[in-house]
Parts: structure tokens; C-alpha cells; sequence
């Protein structure tokens, strides 16, 4: 059976976690990832992963609590934006120093957005750390990275799931990861998680509860964050409140504020992903479920991880065993791989328009 799979890792903050207990999986089954596309948390997990240091930061990330999240948020009153990402990317440094993209054994692309231009930016050449920091500048919440006369955001506002870097890859494959998975209905972490994990992740909510680090103490300290980032210190409160109140209530403003911001985000990246796959359907989709846990939560890296691996074990047994089905009744799999691509018109610039075609995106590649 063929091995070589090129990897496509998509946004979806905290959930993105969920991408190292994917590539955990494959390593176990023996693939040998060929290719990398990844956008925002995709970036950041494809990038430490190409540089070989994923298991550095796995080890990191599932050290990490309510308290060493909230002290990675780092205010700024920069009008573009609210925090500056400089803590994160501080840690990340440690871990991949001044690597360069093209010198990476796995080929990598990150993709970020030209807010000016209104288009997709790849990375795949340059400093890593720069790549990564474009591709996860959520807009409004954390600063923008400019390079020359452009001013990059997070690549989830144009495509959260970029499988289009990945077809020229000389891969049997193509497995993609989409962190922004919408359901019929809310699934919880728990409920998709195998009994033992779940359990797992009930005792650790416990023990943090009785820490007095539990949904109380992140809601409170999350709110006292929104409240910095958003909210004016000369906003009168009410005339009949107290001061307290005042400011209870100017808090949970400000939270409103993060979350419709950060909600409506991750529904825009959840339609974009759907069209993405619907245009080029991997031969492999890994799907988390958008209600399994907010953007934010990143002190649930070890259940995240968990949910990865296990989805990614489900998605790869179906594929795997209707892989063998097919070459047992002598099927060809590569006419099966992708639809055919009707061309769209160019009626805009060449420059602005998006790849709409096989061909289109390979020029871009070798233009960049």
C-alpha cells in the first residue's frame, strides 16, 4: 500500500491541537507526510512540525492551564488590533529559531490574507516564525504582520482549509483537516472521545475544579481580559449600579464582544471550508466539530490531541479498507481522486484572482 500523503491543516484555534493527534496517528500507521498546507493554528502545528519540533511543543502545550493561558494573552492598544501574539511566538521561537521555509525537509505552505488586496497570500519560502505569525493574525484580535506595502491577516478569511497548495504534491493522498466542522446538531469533546479519554478529560476538569481553576475561574479570567481589550476605562457605568457592578457589567460587554467577534469568524471559516472541500474533496477528511470546544480554550491541548488521533484513526480505517476494495476489483483510484475543474472566466486581474484550476495554482507555486 501506498504511504506518501500530503497534509492539509486547516484553522480553528484550540481545536487545532486536534492536528497533532492526527499526524500521531499517521506516523503510527507509517505515512510519510510529503507535503504540508496549513492555515493559522494549521500553520502553526505544520510549521513546528515540518521543523521537526513537534514533539517540544507538544510537550508544552499539554503543560499548559488556566493560568499560563491567560498570561499568554499580551494587551496592546494598537488600533489594529488588540494583542500582539509576541509571548506565543516568543515560545514557538525557542523551538524553531531563525528556520527558513525552503530549507524545511517536508515542503510547507502557509497561507495568510492581503487585507489591502483582498487576496491569498502563500508562504513557502522565507522565515518560518514570519510565515506563521501572518497566518494566525485573527483580525481585530491580534496585530497584523506587515511586509512591505502589505498588511497580513489570518488565511482563515479567505481559506481556512488551503488543500489547493497540496494537489501538485507528489503524493498518493491528500489528507485534510478540518477544524471548523459544523453538525446537525452540538457534540461535546466527551461525547466523541473513546470512555477512557473521556473519562480522562472529566478527572482533569475535576481536578481543576477543585483547584478553583475550573469554567468559573476561566469565565472570570477571560472576561477580565475581554474587558482590557475592548472596553473603554472612561465608559461612565450606570447611575443606579455600583462601582462592582459597573464594572460586572462592562466586563461581560467586552465579552460579548470577543465571542460575537470570534463567532462569527469561525461560522464564516466554517461555510468557506465546506466549499473548499466540496471543490477539491480530499481523499481523506478528518472533520472536529466546531461545538467540541471554544477557539479559546488552549488548556485542553491533551483531550484535543486525543480526539485527533482517534478521528484520524476512524477516517483512515475507511479509507484503508475501501482502498482495498477498490484495487481488489481492479478500479483505477487516481480518475477517482479529484473532479474534473471547470475553469472559471478571468474577468479580474490576474493578480487578484484566485487559482480556479489545477494549472492556475501551480503557476502561483512557482511564481512565489
Amino acid at each position: 500500500m501506498s504511504k506518501r500523503v500530503a497534509l492539509v491543516l486547516g484553522s480553528g484555534g484550540a481545536r487545532g491541537y486536534a492536528h497533532i493527534g492526527v499526524i500521531e496517528e499517521l506516523e503510527a500507521r507509517g505515512y510519510d507526510v510529503v507535503a504540508i498546507a496549513g492555515c493559522s493554528m494549521g500553520a502553526v502545528i505544520g510549521g513546528v512540525y515540518a521543523a521537526g519540533e513537534l514533539q517540544g511543543y507538544r510537550d508544552w502545550v499539554t503543560q499548559l492551564d488556566y493560568f499560563d493561558v491567560l498570561r499568554l494573552v499580551d494587551v496592546t492598544w494598537n488600533p489594529m488590533g488588540a494583542m500582539r501574539a509576541s509571548k506565543v511566538m516568543m515560545r514557538i521561537s525557542k523551538l524553531v529559531g531563525d528556520t527558513r521555509i525552503e530549507d524545511l525537509p517536508i515542503p510547507l505552505t502557509t497561507v495568510a490574507t492581503d487585507i489591502g488586496r483582498q487576496r491569498e497570500v502563500w508562504f513557502q519560502s522565507g522565515p518560518l516564525l514570519q510565515a506563521i505569525r501572518a497566518s494566525i493574525a485573527v483580525p481585530g484580535i491580534i496585530t497584523p504582520v506587515h511586509i512591505g506595502d502589505q498588511v497580513l491577516v489570518d488565511g482563515g478569511l479567505l481559506n481556512p482549509l488551503p488543500i489547493i497548495p497540496t494537489v501538485s504534491a507528489q503524493a498518493d493522498l491528500i489528507l485534510a483537516v478540518n477544524a471548523t466542522a459544523q453538525t446537525h446538531k452540538p457534540v461535546t469533546l466527551e461525547e466523541l472521545l473513546p470512555p477512557a479519554e473521556a473519562a480522562e478529560e472529566q478527572q482533569r476538569e475535576a481536578e481543576r475544579d477543585a483547584r478553583g481553576q475550573g469554567l468559573s475561574f476561566w469565565l472570570n479570567g477571560m472576561r477580565s481580559r475581554a474587558q482590557r481589550l475592548f472596553v473603554n476605562d472612561n465608559e461612565p457605568a450606570s447611575e443606579n449600579a455600583s462601582e462592582n457592578q459597573g464594572g460586572t457589567r462592562a466586563a461581560e460587554r467586552a465579552w460579548s464582544k470577543l465571542d460575537i467577534m470570534l463567532t462569527s469568524f469561525e461560522i464564516t471559516q466554517a461555510a468557506l471550508a465546506k466549499y473548499k472541500i466540496a471543490g477539491y474533496p480530499p481523499d481523506v477528511l478528518v472533520e472536529i466539530p466546531k461545538t467540541v470546544c471554544s477557539a479559546y480554550e488552549f488548556h485542553r491541548a491533551e483531550a484535543l490531541i486525543c480526539l485527533g488521533r482517534h478521528l484520524a484513526a476512524q477516517a483512515l480505517d475507511r479509507y484503508e479498507g475501501k482502498r482495498d476494495l477498490t484495487v481488489a476489483t481492479g478500479e483505477a483510484l487516481e480518475a477517482r481522486r479529484h473532479p474534473s475543474v471547470t475553469h472559471e472566466p478571468s474577468t479580474a486581474p490576474a493578480e487578484k484572482a484566485s487559482p480556479a484550476g489545477v494549472p492556475n495554482a501551480r503557476n502561483k507555486r512557482n511564481k512565489q
